[in-house]
C-alpha cells in the first residue's frame, strides 16, 4: 500500500505561481508512473499531467501545456507540479496518483492509477 500526501496548495492571484509536492511512502516510488488530476466544484475530475517511471516521459492536458511542469525526484520519493501563469479556471483540488508496474508508460485516465492522495486546494483569484 502506498500513501501519497500532497502539499503546497493555497491562494494565489491570477498570473502567479505555485509548486505542489506529492510525497510517497515506501521504496517503490521510482517504479511508479505518477499523475496529477484536479477537480473543481461541480465538475468532473480531470487529468492535468503525468510522468512515467522509466525515462521520465511527460504528458500534459492542453489546458495547462506550457504553463505547468511535472517532475519527480526519485531520491526523495516526491512528485512535483510547478504551476505558472495561473488562471482563475485553475482553481480546484489537485490530487496526485500512482500507477505501479507502468514501465515506460504514463496514463491520462484515472483508471490507470491504483493509489490516490487526499488532495490540496488551489484557489486562483482574479
Amino acid at each position: 500500500q502506498v500513501q501519497l500526501v500532497e502539499s503546497g496548495g493555497g491562494l494565489v492571484q491570477a498570473g502567479g505561481s505555485l509548486r505542489l509536492s506529492c510525497a510517497a511512502s515506501g521504496r517503490a516510488f521510482p517504479f511508479y508512473a505518477m499523475g496529477w488530476f484536479r477537480q473543481a466544484p461541480g465538475k468532473e475530475r480531470e487529468f492535468v499531467a503525468a510522468i512515467s517511471s522509466i525515462g521520465g516521459n511527460t504528458y500534459y492536458a492542453d489546458s495547462v501545456k506550457g504553463r505547468f511542469t511535472v517532475s519527480r525526484d526519485n531520491a526523495k520519493n516526491t512528485l512535483y507540479l510547478q504551476m505558472n501563469s495561473l488562471r482563475p479556471e485553475d482553481t480546484a483540488v489537485y490530487v496526485c496518483a500512482a500507477a505501479p508496474n507502468a514501465g515506460r508508460n504514463y496514463y491520462t485516465g484515472a483508471s490507470g492509477y491504483a493509489y490516490w492522495g487526499q488532495g490540496t486546494q488551489i484557489t486562483v483569484s482574479s
